[in-house]
């Protein structure tokens, strides 16, 4: 154990936050999956439980491979990577998948595996190294506009156009985080506010489009306005009553909760044990197991932030701030909708909600963040190597 130990490199409370994180979802997750157990497994909520501790372990086993490797290494791997997400992301779109008459091409099955793998979730990763790289690089030149659209804004609306038909909430945080990515790497604001209009005029074209066409695409579109209508106007219909049952589950857990496993909307919530896994939580937990989550994640982001100040690149910087981000912001975001503060988007719950490829792509950020605190550690050991070695030769001379 104490081998383990001394092969784990990185800050330390990231990995205590993340394991604990981990160790918390069982419960809540076993409790959650029990109506999916019935329709699925003939109620063998045991399966999805040991499902779900086989898709953690195989997350922690990607990000600890991955927070072994140098993290300037992920300059020449984000170029290699962004070709292949797009040819990804246009076999997904292709499959032509539709679920209740909309657009819902999001997962690709992995030949001799048989596992589903959702590629957005993957794109936003790679995605994010490859502005860090690009930000990186043209640090302290002079920036145009003209140069910047071909090496970093093709990419970046190719991948999010391909994105976009299925899954507007998952291209919206990648296109948010991109902007603050490049704002804090000094991009020019007034290209950046240009980009940001024409982001809004192509996803009104793609919505006429869509209004004007007779396909999944139409019912899509509809969706989103229907769930934005329903937020707005604070009404609740028949096709979409997630918030409504969230809503009785968070009041019905009051400040302790009604213990573990004794959630009752668990049974009518849809997505119990990924989307609206928060909700259960609440119901189960109370104010102060919802409370005690948020901090989790106040923690994680603030050792975000720590890591990002004392990287000595500001590729390392980008690198912390691109990777780590998009993991609170997806965790609050996941929260905000149990609330009511957001409409119904399809975010889960990073390390706590069931699910293989969120885990994962959870993982692998993460191993990249601590690729870039293992590297100052590493440094700093040098250093304080160097100065007792130069402190002993003083002694010796003297």
């Amino acid at each position: 154990m104490q081998k383990v130990f001394e092969n784990i490199k990185g800050d330390r409370l990231i990995w205590a936050i993340v394991s604990l994180l981990a160790i918390l979802s069982f419960m809540p997750v076993y409790s959650a999956a029990s109506d999916l157990a019935y329709d699925r497994y003939n109620g063998n909520t045991f399966t999805l439980a040991v499902k779900h501790f086989v898709h953690l372990s195989l997350g922690f086993v990607i990000m600890y491979l991955v927070h072994k490797i140098p993290y300037h290494y992920f300059k020449g791997l984000s170029l290699f990577a962004i070709p292949i997400v797009l040819v990804l992301l246009v076999i997904t779109m292709m499959q032509g998948t539709v679920m209740g008459g909309a657009s819902a091409s999001r997962w690709i099955r992995i030949p001799f595996v048989g596992v589903s793998f959702q590629t957005s979730t993957f794109a936003s990763v790679v995605l994010m190294v490859y502005v860090a790289r690009y930000i990186s690089k043209i640090k302290g030149k002079v920036i145009t506009f003209k140069s910047s659209i071909l090496p970093l804004w093709l990419p970046v609306f190719c991948v999010l156009g391909l994105i976009l038909p299925s899954n507007f909430s998952t291209a919206a945080i990648i296109f948010l985080m991109v902007s603050i990515l490049v704002f804090t790497g000094g991009y020019p604001v007034r290209y950046l506010l240009f980009i940001f209009g024409l982001g809004i005029i192509g996803l009104a074209l793609f919505v006429m489009v869509a209004k004007l066409s007779s396909g999944p695409l139409h019912v899509k579109v509809n969706t989103w306005e229907n769930r934005i209508k329903n937020y707005s106007n604070s009404e609740v219909t028949e096709a979409d009553y997630q918030i409504e049952k969230a809503k009785i589950a968070i009041a019905s857990g009051g400040v302790y909760g009604m213990g573990p496993g004794k959630s009752i909307q668990k049974n009518f919530l849809p997505q119990s044990s990924s989307d609206f896994i928060f909700a259960i939580i609440i119901e189960e937990y109370g104010l102060v197991g919802g409370l005690v989550l948020i901090a989790l994640y106040l923690g994680l982001l603030f050792r975000i932030v720590v890591v990002a100040q004392k990287a000595e690149t500001i590729f390392g910087r980008l690198l912390v701030l691109g990777g780590g981000l998009p993991i609170v912001l997806t965790a609050l975001i996941n929260m905000a909708v149990a609330v009511e503060l957001f409409p119904v988007t399809g975010q889960t719950l990073p390390l706590i909600s069931s699910g293989g490829t969120s885990i994962w792509m959870t993982c692998l950020s993460i191993g990249i963040v601590l690729s870039v605190s293992a590297k100052r550690d590493h440094v700093k050991r040098k250093q304080n190597l160097s100065n007792d070695a130069l402190d002993v030769l003083k002694e010796t001379v003297s």
